[in-house]
């Protein structure tokens, strides 16, 4: 067999830049051009806050929602051209290309005459656009993502996100909190509804723009404010941390070790009458009227309240979560590979299941309780994923054989102690997370407290760094 042909090395130093200049039509560092090029570093937060972003709901006027949606056009094209020009740079001229060079190139297309429409649009708000673009390319090289795709009109959210320079913030003495927000390339201020207030004499870090299918505008503000702890839940008459158990499921949403259980509200089942119904409305119009039109944001008004009710069950069910315990422990769920793809024999049922895993929302649920523990100062235990939680006995700890999904009641051989199969399972997790939670805490010395994520796959790295 003939060898492969080998691919052609990186062309790096002098030979790249004239490729990046005359191929790819990059110009030149000019400004500081005599200093050596420095990585750009993202923006360290000031030393005891914690980021937070709060999210509010604004209604624009006509001007600003047409300059608006200016933008969100701008920022696609502009992600999608850096996207093109970094994936030809390496494919047909092996140059790597980053942020810095995508930037100047964005110079470029600012002054061509055929996009000149670009400069309609605050430049600051097209560089966040390389910016996330370059993030996707940091993410795909370190393996927890895909290589990035181009952004579609109608498939892709609607964003634009702008930094301090891009946005003017004044502060209502009166509601400290409030305020006025003008954004770049608009005179008037945004008609914001202020649901609460942010962290009065605080000049936002960076505002973020969306409009979801449903033609809603969001207004997201990232600030940067000092949260203070929950203090300590301890048991009844001790100084053992309380602890939780959580057992994640399709029958029951989540289970307590104490037998309390949370109903899976399977929205998409209780709505999917509604949905098939709005979805031949929609095949009945013709593609590109007004009534087409109507019929999709109808469907999509039904998906936003769908999800709006979802989101606001597990917030509420979260912070509850986090301010009764001082530990709470999950087990590792690879959702990704739980939602594989149905194929062959039995792919309806498959299909059915991962539909229903998307609908119970487990991935939020576990964001939301990692980011509250962080804030908080609790600490989220996460049990290996081949911990044998639902085969254990949770009295006598015997490993009994395996069971279908089917079976929700069994009996242990060897103690005879009948078990729920979920509320067994979150004993079992509750010990086992206290177990690996205090093999932490006896590791550190004195005086410090335990991390606020423990995961069991990276327990040997926390002992050492303990």
């Amino acid at each position: 067999m003939a060898d492969s042909p080998e691919k052609p090395a990186r062309i790096t130093g002098a030979e790249a830049k004239r490729v990046k200049r005359d191929a790819l039509g990059i110009a030149d560092r000019r400004k500081h051009h005599s200093r050596a090029a420095t990585p750009v570093k993202r923006r360290a937060k000031e030393l005891g806050t914690q980021q937070r972003v709060y999210r509010f709901r604004f209604y624009p006027n006509p001007m600003q929602a047409e300059q608006l949606e200016q933008t969100f056009g701008a920022c696609r094209w502009v992600y999608n051209e850096g996207l093109a020009l970094r994936s030809s740079a390496w494919e047909q001229h092996r140059v790597s290309v980053g942020f810095a060079e995508t930037c100047r190139a964005l110079t470029g297309w600012r002054r061509a005459e055929v996009t000149s429409w670009l400069r309609d649009v605050s430049s600051t708000v097209l560089q966040q656009a390389l910016r996330h673009l370059d993030g996707a390319y940091t993410r795909f090289f370190k393996g927890t993502s895909k290589y990035p795709r181009q952004k579609k009109k109608r498939r892709s959210r609607d964003s634009a996100t702008y930094v301090r320079t891009g946005f003017r913030w004044v502060e209502d003495l009166e509601r400290p909190g409030t305020g006025l927000v003008r954004l770049a390339k608009q005179t008037t201020p945004l008609d914001v509804r202020w649901s609460r207030a942010l962290p009065g004499g605080q000049v936002p870090v960076k505002l973020t723009v969306t409009r979801d299918r449903a033609g809603r505008y969001f207004l997201s503000v990232l600030v940067e404010e000092q949260i203070a702890p929950l203090p300590a839940a301890f048991l009844p008459g001790g100084t053992e941390p309380k602890a939780v158990g959580l057992d994640l499921g399709l029958a029951t949403l989540v289970t307590l070790d104490d037998g309390s259980k949370l109903d899976h509200p399977r929205l998409l089942k209780k709505y999917a009458d509604e949905l098939a119904r709005r979805q031949r409305e929609l095949h009945r119009k013709e593609k590109g009227s007004k009534n087409r039109e109507k019929a999709r944001r109808r469907i999509a008004r039904l998906y936003v309240l769908i999800g709006d009710v979802r989101r606001d069950l597990l917030d509420q069910f979260t912070t509850r979560l986090v301010r009764e315990n001082q530990v709470l422990v999950v087990e590792d769920l690879c959702i990704a590979n739980l939602l594989r793809p149905a194929v062959g024999k039995g792919r309806r049922r498959k299909a059915r299941l991962n539909q229903s895993i998307i609908d119970a929302g487990w991935a939020e649920l576990l964001r939301q309780l990692r980011y509250k523990c962080e804030w908080y100062g609790r600490t989220l235990v996460i049990v290996d994923r081949f911990f044998p939680s639902t085969r254990r006995c949770s009295a006598c700890h015997t490993k009994g054989p395996r069971l279908d999904v089917s079976v929700r009641e069994w009996t242990c051989q060897e103690c005879g102690v009948a078990h729920d199969r979920d509320e067994n399972a979150a004993v079992n997790l509750r010990d086992e997370g206290m177990r690996l939670y205090w093999l932490v805490a006896a590791a550190l010395p004195p005086g410090r407290v335990p991390p606020p994520v423990i995961k069991a796959s990276e327990l040997a790295e926390l002992l050492l760094a303990a």
